[in-house]
């Protein structure tokens, strides 16, 4: 048992309505599949469309999945904006590891000094791109770059399979911004165990 849990890692992703938080889990999730790799999601949100709260998580594993209904720990966490962090906070493991989009969340969140904190201006990225809209996915190529969890090529695959024929305007923005953040962060610099020891990117 000890040695299959060792194989696998969590994600919590949290925000507010309307930034994408639910369709990055999403594509991150069918991106580990697509590579071979078990993976569970749920969702979390309020009713409101913009604005409440919206958390997902994720766990992916190199081997059989222990599927738990609600993570009690997670080893890293997405954090959009901090209106709602305070439910993920007390759940980042020590030694985990933590992207934030600084444009809207302070540096300070609360955590434990062992945690690794990477700050991505992902709202501001997007915007320079002219695609506001998908800072979700700048942070998320953020994360996807420094951890390895899945291939931001196979995250951008899911995306265009998972938006829908009356959104496809968005599908060469959103594939921008994940290129976007994948440059932002050092390679495997934060390996999920199976990329450890891997040498180069994972784009």
């Amino acid at each position: 048992m000890q040695a299959q849990e060792a194989q696998q890692v969590e994600l919590i992703l949290t925000g507010i309505g309307g930034q994408g938080v639910q369709l990055c889990a999403k594509c991150t999730a069918m991106a580990a599949v697509a590579e071979g790799r078990q993976a569970m999601l749920s969702a979390d949100y309020g009713g409101e469309m913009r604005g409440g709260k919206t958390e997902a998580s994720v766990v992916v594993s190199a081997g059989e999945l222990r599927t738990v209904p609600i993570l009690p720990a997670t080893w890293s966490a997405f954090v959009m904006h901090g209106e709602f962090f305070e439910s993920v906070r007390h759940r980042v493991r020590p030694g985990g590891v933590v992207v934030v989009n600084s444009t809207l969340v302070d540096a300070d969140l609360g955590l434990p000094p062992d945690v690794r904190i990477h700050g991505v201006p992902a709202t501001e990225v997007a915007a320079g791109l002219g695609a506001p809209m998908s800072a979700g996915f700048v942070l998320l190529g953020a994360f996807l770059s420094l951890t390895g969890l899945a291939q931001v090529s196979s995250v951008t695959d899911a995306m265009r399979e998972l938006t829908p024929p009356y959104r496809t305007q968005h599908v060469t923005a959103n594939a921008e911004a994940l290129a976007a953040g994948g440059a932002l962060l050092p390679p495997l610099a934060a390996p999920v165990p199976w990329q450890a020891g891997v040498a180069g990117g994972v784009r």
